[in-house]
C-alpha cells in the first residue's frame, strides 16, 4: 500500500523542528511522555533525557555540544500477526553540534548538526541505525528590551531530516510575543501556544503540538508477505500545560491533551506503509524538569 510521503513524514519533519528549536535554548531536560490507548490494551512511553553545554569562544559566539537520549517502550498487547517482542524498546539517540553567532546588530544565527541513531538495537548498531539531521536559524530576540512595549523574538529557519525521503530542507518558524504581565503567545509551525501568568512563578497554558519518531528495525518483521524495516509515530496533539519556575532557569512541567492524529505505522525500506498499528486517539500526558537559557 503506497502511502504520500510528503504528507506522511511532514509530521516527522515539524516534530524535529519543535526539537531543533529546545535544543538551542534546554541545556538539560528530564521528561516522561505517556499515551495509553482507551479502546485497546496499547500503551506508548517515552523516557528522555537531554543535556547541552555551551562553550564561549569569544563575544556573543557559542559552541553548543550535548547529546539527547531517549527510550520509547511500546506495550502491545492487541492480537498482531507478527512477533510483537521485536518492537519492546524503541532507542533514539542524538548527538547535538551548533554554532551560534550574532550576525549583526539585530539578528543571531544559528547552525546544528544532528548525527542521530534510531533503532530497536537489538543487535549492534549498523548503518541503518543512523540518520543525519541538521538545521539553519536566524533568530531576533527583543524578550529582554525594556524600551517596547510588546517584547518579541523570532525564529526563522530551514531543518534538514533524513527519516523523511524528503530530498531538501523544510521552513520551520516560530514567533513569540508578550501582550501583557499576564498574557503572552507563541505562534508558527510546528507549535503554537497562549500562555497566562498565575503568579510570577506559575504559568498555565493551552497548546498545539506534534511529537514522533521513525526508527530502523534490526530484526525485520515479515508480515503477509511484506518485510518491515521501520516503525514511525506522528501525533498532533492539544490541550492544557502548567509550568511552575522554581528559579529563572529551572522549570517543572506538567502537559495533558488529547491526540487529534495518532499514526503508528510499520514501513518497509522505501517506507511505504506495511502495517498500521492500532490508532484510536487517546490521553496524552507529558511532564518533566528542564534548565534552560
Amino acid at each position: 500500500m503506497k502511502i504520500n510521503r510528503c504528507s506522511g513524514f511532514l509530521l516527522i519533519v515539524l516534530c524535529f523542528c519543535i526539537k531543533a528549536h529546545s535544543q538551542l535554548t534546554d541545556l538539560a531536560r528530564l521528561e516522561y511522555s505517556f499515551i495509553p490507548q482507551s479502546e485497546s490494551e496499547d500503551q506508548y512511553t517515552r523516557l528522555r533525557g537531554l543535556i547541552n553545554f555551551p562553550i564561549k569562544l569569544k563575544k556573543s559566539t557559542y559552541l553548543v555540544v550535548g547529546a539527547e537520549f531517549n527510550n520509547i517502550i511500546l506495550n502491545l498487547e492487541e492480537d498482531y500477526p507478527f512477533d510483537i517482542d521485536r518492537l519492546d524498546n524503541i532507542f533514539v539517540i542524538d548527538l547535538n553540534l551548533a554554532y551560534t553567532f550574532k550576525w549583526n546588530p539585530k539578528w543571531r544565527a544559528g547552525f546544528k548538526f544532528n548525527p542521530r541513531i534510531a533503532s530497536t538495537l537489538t543487535q549492534n548498531v549498523s548503518k541503518d541505525d543512523i540518520f543525519l539531521n541538521g538545521g539553519v536559524f536566524a533568530i531576533r530576540d527583543k524578550t529582554k528590551d525594556k524600551t517596547i512595549k510588546h517584547p518579541f523574538r523570532l525564529i526563522v529557519g530551514l531543518t534538514y531530516n533524513a527519516t523523511t525521503g524528503v530530498p531538501f530542507p523544510l521552513p520551520f518558524i516560530s514567533y513569540f510575543r508578550r501582550i501583557n504581565e499576564k498574557w503572552t503567545y507563541n505562534a508558527g509551525v510546528p507549535k503554537s501556544n497562549i500562555k497566562y501568568a498565575l503568579t510570577k512563578k506559575d504559568l498555565l497554558q493551552t497548546f498545539v503540538g506534534l511529537d514522533g519518531y521513525l526508527a530502523n528495525i534490526q530484526d525485520p518483521i515479515e508480515i503477509r508477505g511484506q518485510l518491515a524495516n521501520e516503525i514511525s509515530l506522528s501525533v498532533i496533539v492539544g490541550g492544557l500545560g502548567y509550568e511552575h519556575l522554581f528559579t529563572k532557569h529551572l522549570v517543572g512541567y506538567l502537559f495533558s491533551g488529547y491526540t487529534f492524529r495518532l499514526n503508528n505505522v510499520l514501513r518497509n525500506n522505501d517506507r511505504d506503509e506495511v502495517f498500521k498499528l492500532d490508532d484510536v486517539n487517546a490521553f496524552y500526558l507529558r511532564t518533566g524538569i528542564k534548565f534552560k537559557i
